[in-house]
C-alpha cells in the first residue's frame, strides 16, 4: 500500500491527465486536481482554464521563477503556456456559463452512487463560499471527480445518497480515486479500473455506494 496521501495524490492526477486530449478547454477545481497540470505532456494540446480569468496556465514554476501575481483560482503560483490568454473574471464565468469547457475536474466531500456530487460544505462547520462550481457543475460538457477514496476517519466518500449540500443535480461522468476509477452510465456507477496494489473485496468493502464490475475491468496504470 502508498503510505503517503501525497502519493495517493500523484497517482489520482496521473490517471486524470491520461483522459485530457489535444484541443479540450479543460478547467480543475482546489485540491488533488491543482497537480495535474505537472503530469501533462508539454505537447498534449490541453488548454488549462482558471476561473479568476487564465487560459493556458502551464505546470508549477520552479521556486525561484515564483510569481505571486501569476495564480490559479486555488491562489497557487502557475506558468503560462506560449499564447495563454487572460483576462476578467467575469469573462471566465461566461465560458463556463455558455458551455465552453470541454471538462471540469473537480474535488468532492462525497459522490453518490449515480455521481450527485456534494464539494463545497460540510453540515455544522463554517463556509467560506460556494466557488466556481455551482457554475462548472452545469456547465461543463464532461465532470470528472479527483477524490481519495476515505475520508481522514476512514469514511467512504462514494456513497449511497449524499449526507452533504449537494452541488447541483448534474451527475459526474467519471470518478478517479486512488483504489480505482468509475465511471458512472444512465445513473449506474461502473467498476472500469482497479489499482494493482488493491483487491476487488477492499474496494467493495470501502465503497458505500453500488456499483457493477466492468466486463473488462482492467488495471489502473499511471
Amino acid at each position: 500500500m502508498l503510505k503517503k496521501n501525497h502519493d495517493y495524490r500523484i497517482r489520482i492526477a496521473k490517471r486524470i491527465a491520461k483522459e485530457l486530449t489535444a484541443g479540450m478547454v479543460v478547467n480543475l477545481g482546489v485540491g488533488i486536481p491543482t497537480l495535474i497540470p505537472d503530469f501533462l505532456d508539454p505537447n498534449q494540446g490541453v488548454f488549462l482554464q482558471s476561473e479568476n480569468g487564465i487560459l493556458g496556465m502551464g505546470p508549477t514554476p520552479a521556486d525561484e521563477e515564483i510569481d505571486m501575481d501569476c495564480i490559479s483560482a486555488s491562489k497557487h503560483p502557475v506558468t503560462l503556456d506560449l499564447g495563454a490568454s487572460i483576462f476578467s473574471s467575469s469573462d471566465s464565468f461566461a465560458m463556463i456559463r455558455g458551455g465552453h469547457i470541454d471538462v471540469a475536474v473537480l474535488g468532492a466531500l462525497q459522490v453518490s452512487e449515480k455521481g450527485e456530487i456534494a464539494n463545497w460544505a460540510v453540515p455544522g462547520k463554517d463556509i467560506l463560499g460556494v466557488g466556481g462550481a455551482m457554475d462548472l457543475v452545469p456547465g461543463a460538457k464532461k465532470i470528472i471527480i479527483a477524490i481519495t477514496h476515505l475520508t481522514k476517519d476512514h469514511s467512504p466518500k462514494l456513497v449511497k445518497e449524499l449526507t452533504y449540500p449537494s452541488s447541483g443535480i448534474r451527475s459526474a461522468e467519471m470518478i478517479v480515486t486512488e483504489k480505482a476509477v468509475f465511471s458512472i452510465k444512465d445513473g449506474v456507477m461502473v467498476l472500469e479500473e482497479i489499482a494493482e496494489d488493491t483487491s476487488l473485496e477492499e474496494i467493495m468493502a470501502t465503497t458505500e455506494a453500488r456499483f457493477q464490475i466492468a466486463e473488462n475491468l482492467k488495471y489502473m496504470h499511471v
